[in-house]
C-alpha cells in the first residue's frame, strides 16, 4: 500500500504552514488553498529512500555492492529525512530519538529494578558505521539497522494521518528546527561519520524556501521576501564553506537568529498543548541566546506563580545560614561562594568532619537549574531532591529534616518570613525546599560579553573570541556535548534531557604515566535501574559558562588550568592516551588543535563569564 496516499489531510496541513508564517495580514486562513505536491514528494522521498537503503544494506551484507553505493544511499536518505524532520520531531520526539535519528550511543531500557543495555538505532548510527574506517566489519549491523529504520519510518508515516497541526504548532516546529540546525546540525553532532553537516543544513533550509516560493501570491509579501533573502544568503554561506572553516558565529547572528526572531514575532498564540510539559523551551523568546530562552520552572517543583522576590530573599537567607547543618558550622555558601561563581575553588570541597573532604569538586550553581538531573553522578532528579542529599550526607550537613525544621521553628525571624510566604504557622519540609529552590533558580547567567554580542547589544567582540567559538562549535567538537546556549549537556532543541559522558579523566594531568581516576560516577549513584556498564565512570556534562572563575576542573578537581583541560581533550581523553576506558563516549582520536587554536578556545570560554 502507498503510505503517502494515506496522508492527504496531514500533508495539506503541513504544507499550509510555510507560506502563512510570514503572511501576518492574511485573515481568511481556513479558505486559503495551497499546492501540496512538493510536500507530498518530500514525504515520499523518505519512504522510497528508506526502502532503497534497506535493499542496499542487505546487498552490502551479502557483498553484492561496493561501500560507495551504500554511502550514497545513506546520504540520500538522511537528506530526504531532513526535509521533514521539523514535523516528525515536533510530534514524535521520543520515537524519532529512539528509532530514527538519535545519538549512536548505547542506552538502557529500564524494566523494574534491572537495566537492560540496548543498541542505538537510526540514521546517526548508520552514518557513523558506514563512514567508519572499516564498515566491512559491520555488515550485519548495518543491514539490521537499515531494516529497522525502514520499518520504523513506515510505522510513523502511517500514524501521521491522525495528526492535525495548528498554525501555532507549525510555527513552533519551524523555530525548533532552526535551533536544531544550529546546535545539532552544523556542529557535526548529527553526522558523526560523514560530517555532511553543512549540506544537510542546506537541504533543510532549501525545503522551507521551496515551499514558500511555490505560493506566488504570498511570496510577494515583504516579510516573505526578507525571509527568502535570509535563507538564500544562509545557503550561499553554507555552500562556500567546509566544516572546518565555516563561520558558525556569523551564521547564527546573521541568519539563524533573525529567522528565529521573525517567526516568533508573528501575531499568533505561542503556547501549544503539544509542547506543554514536553519541553523547557520558551516560545516567547526572541533569540536563542535570550535570557528567557528556557523556562527554569520546568526543572523544579516550584511554579512561577508561587515564586516571588520575597521567597527568593528567604531562600538566600537560608543559603547563607549555618543553622542548616547539625553543628552549625556549614552553610550552602561554604561550598558555593558568590565571589567564585558559586564554587569554592577547592580540589574537593571541605567536609564537616575536620581534615576530610567530600567526594567531588564543587560545581557552579550559576544556571544549575537548567538540568534534568543533579550532582556529577546525576543521583538527584530535582533541585529540591538535591537539597535532601546535602542535608543527610554525614560529610555535609549531617542532620535530619526533623531536626533542621525544629531549629528553624525556634527562630522568630524565620517563623515570620515563612508565615508571610506560605501563610502557615509551622515551617515544613516542602516550604523549606521551595525557598531554597527559589534562590538557586535565581542564580542565572545570560549576560556575558558573548551573549550581548550575539544579541546585538554590543557591536564588536575580540577576533580570538570569534575564532574560539567557531572552533568550539566545529573542529574541536566541544559543542557536541556542551550544547548552546547553556553550554552544558542539556540536549537541544527540547532541552529536557541531561547527558553524562565517559571521558577517561585522569587522577592527575601532571603524572608521568597517565592513570585513570578511580571514581565510578553514575555507575555508583545508588539508582538500581541505572547500574549498567555504560555508566562506569560516567559524569554529568556541566556548563562551561563562567568557567574562568570555577577552577579547578572535572569532578575530581585534578585539572587546575583550562590549558590542562584542553590538552586532555586534544589527546582524545583517557582512551586516546592509551588507557583502557570502558565505553568511552568521547572520541579517542586526537583533535590536532594548535597552540593558537587552544588560546582562541580559552578566549571564547573566558568571554562566557559574567560578573555576578
Amino acid at each position: 500500500m502507498n503510505l503517502i496516499a494515506k496522508l492527504p489531510r496531514i500533508v495539506k496541513n503541513i504544507v499550509l504552514f510555510i507560506p502563512l508564517l510570514f503572511c501576518v495580514s492574511c485573515s481568511d486562513i481556513d479558505n486559503y488553498e495551497v499546492n501540496t505536491q512538493t510536500f507530498d514528494r518530500y514525504l515520499e522521498d523518505v519512504v522510497l529512500s528508506a526502502k532503497k537503503l534497506d535493499k542496499s544494506a542487505t546487498a552490502f551484507q551479502l557483498q553484492q555492492i561496493a561501500i560507495d553505493t551504500l554511502k550514497a544511499d545513506v546520504l540520500a536518505t538522511r537528506e530526504a529525512y531532513k526535509k521533514v524532520e521539523f514535523f516528525i520531531t515536533y510530534y514524535n520526539p521520543d520515537f524519532a530519538n529512539a528509532h530514527l535519528n538519535g545519538a549512536p550511543l548505547l542506552k538502557i531500557e529500564k524494566s523494574g529494578s534491572e537495566p537492560s543495555v540496548i543498541p542505538p538505532e537510526g540514521l546517526q548510527v548508520l552514518d557513523e558505521l558506514i563512514f567508519s574506517d572499516a564498515p566491512e566489519e559491520e555488515r550485519v549491523t548495518i543491514a539490521a539497522v537499515s531494516k529497522k529504520f525502514n520499518a520504523n519510518f513506515s510505522l510513523l508515516a502511517t500514524a501521521l494521518q491522525e495528526v492535525e497541526p495548528s498554525l501555532t504548532d507549525i510555527v513552533n516546529a519551524t523555530r525548533l528546527q532552526l535551533v536544531r540546525i544550529f546546535t545539532l546540525g552544523v556542529t557535526g553532532f548529527d553526522t558523526p561519520g560523514s560530517v555532511n553537516a553543512l549540506q544537510e543544513a542546506k537541504v533543510s533550509l532549501l525545503a522551507m524556501k521551496q515551499l514558500i516560493k511555490e505560493e506566488s501570491e504570498i511570496a510577494k509579501v515583504s516579510e516573505v521576501k526578507h525571509a527568502l533573502l535570509l535563507i538564500d544568503n544562509a545557503v550561499e554561506e553554507l555552500s562556500n564553506s567546509n566544516f572546518d572553516n565555516f563561520d558558525r558565529l556569523q551564521f547564527l547572528k546573521e541568519y539563524i537568529d533573525p529567522l528565529y526572531e521573525k517567526l516568533g514575532a508573528l501575531p499568533i498564540e505561542k503556547k501549544s498543548s503539544i509542547l506543554h510539559n514536553n519541553t523547557a523551551w520558551n516560545p516567547e523568546s526572541t533569540s536563542i541566546f535570550s535570557a528567557n530562552f528556557l523556562d527554569p520552572y520546568y526543572f523544579t517543583q516550584l511554579s512561577e506563580e508561587k515564586d516571588s522576590e520575597a521567597l527568593r530573599d528567604l531562600g538566600e537567607m537560608l543559603f547563607f545560614d549555618p543553622i542548616l547543618s547539625e553543628d552549625k558550622t556549614m552553610s550552602c555558601a561554604s561550598c558555593h561562594k558568590p565571589a567564585l561563581a558559586f564554587t569554592d575553588g577547592e580540589i574537593k570541597s571541605q567536609a564537616s568532619i575536620e581534615g576530610t573532604t567530600v567526594l567531588r569538586n564543587s560545581p557552579t550553581l550559576l544556571n544549575a537549574v537548567y538540568a534534568e538531573r543533579y550532582f556529577f553522578d546525576v543521583r538527584a532528579f530535582s533541585l529540591e531532591q538535591q537539597v535532601e542529599h546535602v542535608i543527610f550526607n554525614p560529610k555535609e550537613f549531617n542532620t535530619r529534616y526533623s531536626d533542621l525544621l525544629r531549629r528553624l521553628n525556634t527562630k522568630d525571624a524565620y517563623k515570620t518570613l515563612f508565615k508571610s510566604n506560605f501563610e502557615s504557622t509551622s515551617i515544613n519540609r516542602e516550604q523549606f525546599a521551595s525557598a531554597l529552590a527559589s534562590y538557586v533558580l535565581s542564580l542565572q547567567s545570560h549576560n556575558s560579553t558573548f551573549d550581548k554580542y550575539v544579541r546585538g547589544e554590543v557591536a564588536t567582540i575580540d577576533e580570538k573570541v570569534k575564532n574560539g567559538f567557531n572552533l568550539f562549535t566545529g573542529k574541536a567538537a566541544c559543542a557536541t556535548c556542551h550544547f548552546s546556549p547553556t553550554f552544558s549537556g542539556l540536549v537541544p532543541p527540547l532541552y529536557i534531557d541531561s547527558e553524562t559522558e565517559i571521558l577517561g579523566v585522569l587522577k592527575s594531568p601532571l603524572d608521568t604515566e597517565p592513570t585513570l581516576d578511580t571514581d565510578e560516577g553514575r555507575w555508583e549513584n545508588t539508582i538500581a535501574n541505572e547500574k549498567a556498564f555504560i555508566y562506569e565512570k560516567s559524569f554529568k556534562t556541566t556548563t562551561v559558562r563562567n568557567i574562568a572563575e570555577t577552577a579547578p576542573y572535572f569532578h575530581n578537581g585534578a585539572y587546575t588550568t583550562l590549558e590542562q583541560v584542553l590538552d586532555f581533550y586534544n589527546k582524545g581523553g583517557g582512551a586516546g592516551m592509551g588507557l583502557d576506558v570502558t565505553n568511552q563516549t568521547l572520541p579517542d582520536a586526537p583533535l590536532d588543535l594548535s597552540e593558537t587554536e587552544i588560546e582562541e578556545l580559552i578566549a571564547f570560554m573566558n568571554a562566557l563569564s559574567e560578573i555576578y
